[in-house]
């Protein structure tokens, strides 16, 4: 590989010679080889929006050039729409703890783009790295920022759309199947029977639930700790660069982003993405709830509860033939605990607010854009390739239904607990349906007991 020599503060460096990078980044290059994993790339693109927008509130404030300013604008357009933008972004995620690597690897690579574009236009001047493309900036309030900004467009664009899909396709499905009544569970035990509507539906309550949480979330995260820079007190930036960044942010992405309420507070934690964090894991464990029911109710087909049949999407075993397993549910499974294992390294993360900044950031971002990445793909699959197109196996909800013991709970307000109790056990214990036991047992006709133990009645409740 050919290379070229670069210059930082530090002295002189070893730099691939077609990398846009600079020595800073080569420095974390050459410092972090650990995971081999780099930032998410809707953090990049985060971060190279903060660099736009930035430059466009520097213009206004008359603190860079128009043409400085265009400059860059049209360096980060030109990544934004590249095919192979994480080529230029190569720092690993175990960095130092500000993530100053990554915001110097931004500003190399926008510098080197941007000069190209400056100096068609005038004379022979270079745009720098830190003089410009960060002017007004620190790595200290631009990491924290690019966590807000880039959580905020995921939410948006992808995560929040698909838990609403997700609810609607439930509820669909749930609407659909209102005639099917099943005998319900408590203790995994058979319970009082349920229809298949109230199931779904429950699980739709669930998703509303965290959409609205997330919903409440998101007015947190667009609150940015820009313009704090270093510390909190807002040194080498324009008094009113937070108020206009926040401005032409807004205007870049479509979304409304304002200043912090307290730059101390954004840039010496990170509580918000703690909460933040903290409510992806209960979509976690809602995404388990759901694919934990849906893998009970297609268990089987003959040893199991068999009450679904969930779509084959492949062969389940590669030793028994015909075997086809719930991959969706179990994938998804494995989602929501990859999601709690990333919300405790996140609260981990949050721990370490040393002072006026917080010290694990680029671990917080990987973890929490990763949850927020696995609960949107996952989400999108459990609606269409397992909720949307399962089917019901209405005998074998039947033949459980209609054996199911514990229908004499409806008996209660008419013979009394202990009463039924006894039929239900002798119904256990001799195989036979419960109508049949309690016919011998009380004074109540068949017809009567019929109409008391309809199980489809049974889940309207009341006596």
């Amino acid at each position: 590989m050919k290379m070229r020599i670069e210059k930082d503060s530090m002295g002189e460096l070893e730099v691939p010679e077609q990398a846009l990078y600079g020595a800073q980044t080569q420095r974390a290059i050459n410092n972090f080889p650990i995971s081999d994993e780099p930032l998410p790339e809707a953090f990049i693109r985060s971060l190279i929006l903060i660099k736009a927008a930035a430059a466009r509130a520097n213009e206004s404030l008359e603190c860079i050039t128009p043409e400085m300013s265009k400059a860059i604008q049209n360096a980060c357009d030109e990544l934004l729409d590249s095919d192979n933008l994480m080529q230029h972004f190569p720092v690993d995620v175990f960095q130092t703890g500000s993530g100053t690597s990554s915001n110097m690897n931004a500003n190399e690579v926008i510098a080197t783009l941007a000069s190209a574009y400056y100096c068609s236009d005038v004379n022979d001047s270079v745009v720098n790295p830190n003089d410009h493309v960060n002017y007004g900036q620190s790595s200290n309030d631009v990491i924290p920022s690019a966590i807000h900004v880039s959580a905020t467009l995921e939410l948006t664009g992808h995560l929040l759309p698909a838990l609403v899909h997700l609810k609607d396709t439930i509820l669909e499905k749930g609407t659909a199947l209102a005639g099917y009544t099943k005998t319900g569970r408590t203790h995994l035990m058979d319970a009082m029977p349920v229809r298949l509507d109230q199931t779904f539906h429950a699980w739709a309550a669930q998703l509303q639930d965290n959409i609205d949480n997330l919903t409440y979330l998101e007015s947190k995260t667009t609150q940015l700790a820009q313009g704090g820079t270093a510390v909190g007190t807002g040194i080498n930036a324009h008094p009113e660069f937070a108020e206009l960044f926040a401005k032409e942010l807004s205007n870049l992405t479509n979304v409304t982003f304002s200043k912090g309420n307290d730059f101390f507070a954004l840039i010496g934690s990170q509580d918000t993405a703690v909460a933040l964090s903290g409510q992806l894991k209960a979509v976690a464990v809602t995404y388990m709830k759901i694919a934990n029911d849906l893998r009970w109710m297609n268990s089987g087909p003959l040893a199991g509860l068999g009450e679904i049949s969930l779509q084959a999407l492949q062969p389940g075993s590669s030793i028994m033939p015909g075997k086809v397993n719930p991959v969706i549910p179990e994938a998804t499974a494995m989602v929501a605990a990859q999601v709690i294992g990333n919300d405790a390294a996140i609260t981990i993360g949050g721990q370490s607010g040393n002072f006026e900044l917080n010290v694990m950031l680029p671990m917080i971002a990987k973890n929490l854009l990763n949850s927020i990445k696995l609960l949107a793909n996952s989400g999108q699959l459990l609606a269409d390739n397992a909720i949307a197109t399962l089917t019901v196996n209405e005998d074998k909800l039947n033949q459980a239904l209609h054996r199911n013991p514990i229908l004499v709970t409806a008996l209660n307000p008419i013979i009394g607990y202990g009463k039924a109790a006894e039929i239900a056990k002798k119904a256990y214990k001799e195989g036979r349906p419960v109508v049949d036991v309690a016919e011998e047992e009380t004074d109540l006709d068949r017809e009567e007991l019929l109409a008391l133990l309809d199980p489809a009645k049974l889940t309207h409740g009341g006596i």
